[in-house]
């Protein structure tokens, strides 16, 4: 950061006066507990013994060998508690929630991941919770929705816009700003108003500090590429975080290229011609936009990569080169996850396949020597639907049509 809230010429705090307080409150709060390494010790030691970490590094044995290239290794963020990446930022903000004294925790999701860490979040420290999601992605992830009211959460469909995450957003901040002082907002990746793009980094960066010892002791030295998928961002800086200063190491982001970039229906800020600086919900950022400033509408396989927005950090990333971006898209993302169920047992989310996708497309141009690591930031289970859609399994539809038959004669 040159100043504070800024990378580059990205970020900043751009919110309705009515808010800044509660920033002002929250930015305290954190840089407080940042600053006290018994804070660390606890976040650290919770996430051990409630959310199965540290997750393991996986040698991709059967791949590496398929591809007759690179050694492959998985970063298992699919092992931790709710099956991704989320669980490490929201326990960390509930920490902090602890110390506001605040009652009530609310969130936006796309894919649902996030929903389902929140809520598992507010069931275990005992606080009021509502999820925000938009309609579509309420419809395409059911059974995150209902995992989420299981656990006592309220999940809100939202009907506006799009109806997918950046309407979620927009209908969480105006909850914040009507409860702000007994609630607050679980943002879920590294995106809006100072601080939330440096405290969700803070938190996520337990993936690459767990990385960095875990391929050392593996192989002695860190590794040559790291690809994570980048939809807001905050599984690729988790990961990315620890080796930013790592110069010989090659951080690879990889973003929604949906139909494909020259069609128009992807999800790219970074790595298409179609991303534009502009601000919106909160902060400075490339955003898919129009000539006019107005918002595109995105297109994604993966729900949780299908946003308007990309972390400011990654922005400032790009402009200095330090993370270079790629896209792929939905066919190459359902190949990649059938390829990496067949080989290796493991199925990923289809917001990670987009790493697996750019991964296995360079693993067999690079030399045996290259060590590659893929962040797996979640598993596929959730993804059943869109997946058996895709694949267009017929035994899987004939069981939907029966269940529905049953539920019918009810």
């Amino acid at each position: 950061m040159n100043k504070e809230g800024y990378y580059g010429r990205f970020g900043g705090a751009f919110i309705p006066e009515i808010l800044m307080s509660t920033l002002v409150q929250l930015k305290k709060e954190f840089y407080a507990a940042k600053n006290d390494p018994t804070f660390w010790q606890e976040y650290v030691s919770l996430m051990s013994s409630y959310s199965c970490r540290p997750t393991p590094l996986t040698f991709a044995e059967n791949l590496t060998q398929h591809f007759d290239g690179a050694k492959i290794y998985i970063k298992r963020e699919d092992l931790n508690h709710t099956g991704a990446h989320k669980a490490n930022n929201v326990i960390g903000q509930g920490l902090l929630v602890k110390r506001m004294g605040k009652k009530r925790v609310i969130a936006e999701t796309g894919a649902g991941q996030h929903g389902v860490a929140t809520a598992t979040m507010a069931a275990k420290f005992g606080f009021d919770c509502t999820i925000y999601m938009g309609e579509v992605d309420v419809e395409r992830q059911r059974p995150n929705v209902f995992w989420m009211e299981q656990l006592g959460a309220t999940v809100v469909p939202v009907k506006d816009g799009t109806r997918i995450l950046k309407d979620a957003i927009n209908e969480a901040l105006r909850d914040w700003s009507t409860n702000m002082d007994s609630t607050h907002y679980v943002l879920g990746t590294a995106c809006g108003a100072h601080p939330f793009p440096e405290m969700v980094t803070y938190f996520q960066s337990i993936i690459g500090k767990e990385l960095k010892n875990q391929v050392l002791e593996k192989e002695g030295r860190l590794p040559d590429q790291i690809y994570a998928c980048v939809g807001g961002g905050s599984n690729a800086l988790g990961i990315f975080s620890e080796f930013l200063e790592d110069k010989q190491v090659e951080l690879h982001g990889v973003e929604a290229g949906g139909k494909g970039l020259e069609s128009g229906r992807h999800a790219s800020r970074l790595s298409s011609r179609d991303g534009k600086i502009g601000v919106a919900q909160g902060y400075k950022t490339f955003f898919l936009q129009n000539e006019e400033g107005q918002m595109k509408e995105t297109h994604s396989v993966a729900a949780g990569l299908d946003y308007v927005g990309v972390s400011p950090i990654l922005s400032y990333l790009k402009e200095s080169g330090r993370v270079i971006f790629h896209a792929a898209t939905d066919n190459e993302v359902i190949e990649a996850v059938k390829l990496a169920m067949r080989k290796e047992g493991i199925i990923p989310a289809l917001e990670s396949a987009h790493a697996f996708a750019y991964a296995f497309k360079q693993a067999p141009k690079l030399s045996k020597a290259i060590i590659l690591v893929i962040n797996l930031s979640g598993r596929g289970d959730k993804d059943i639907f869109t997946i058996a859609d895709a694949l267009g399994d017929e035994d899987w539809k004939q069981f939907i049509k029966d269940k529905a038959k049953t539920y019918e004669s009810h």
